[in-house]
């Protein structure tokens, strides 16, 4: 007897997945098909007619309504400003404000006695 002996051969199997047979799965048959299709294109065209027929209600206050198109007006004018500015005009403005602001290389003051 050899030590391969006691080795169990085959596929090697999941927990859960039961026999490897019972996985397979039957083919529709095309009538099936049909008749889903139908029933979608039916549903689909009831659908239309009734949405046509409720309109959508808008259940927002009108604080909230107001704050939204103030939002987007704002939006809008910060797109605009920044549309109108070219890159000449952003690289000087860039400078300018690094101009204003402390040299990072500057040596901090250490002593108060001074």
């Amino acid at each position: 007897m050899s030590e391969y002996d006691s080795v169990q051969k085959g596929a090697l199997r999941l927990k859960g997945s039961g026999d490897i047979s019972a996985g397979k799965k039957k083919k529709k048959k095309d009538k099936e098909r049909k008749q889903r299709l139908e029933q979608q294109v039916l549903s689909n065209s009831q659908n239309d007619e009734e949405d046509k027929n409720n309109k959508t209600v808008d259940k927002r206050t009108p604080a909230q309504i107001a704050f939204d198109k103030t939002q987007e007006k704002r939006k809008m004018e910060r797109i605009l400003n920044k549309a109108s500015k070219t890159h000449k005009r952003r690289v000087e403005d860039f400078n300018r404000h690094l101009d204003t602001l402390t040299e990072h290389y500057d040596i901090p003051k250490v002593s108060w006695t001074k």
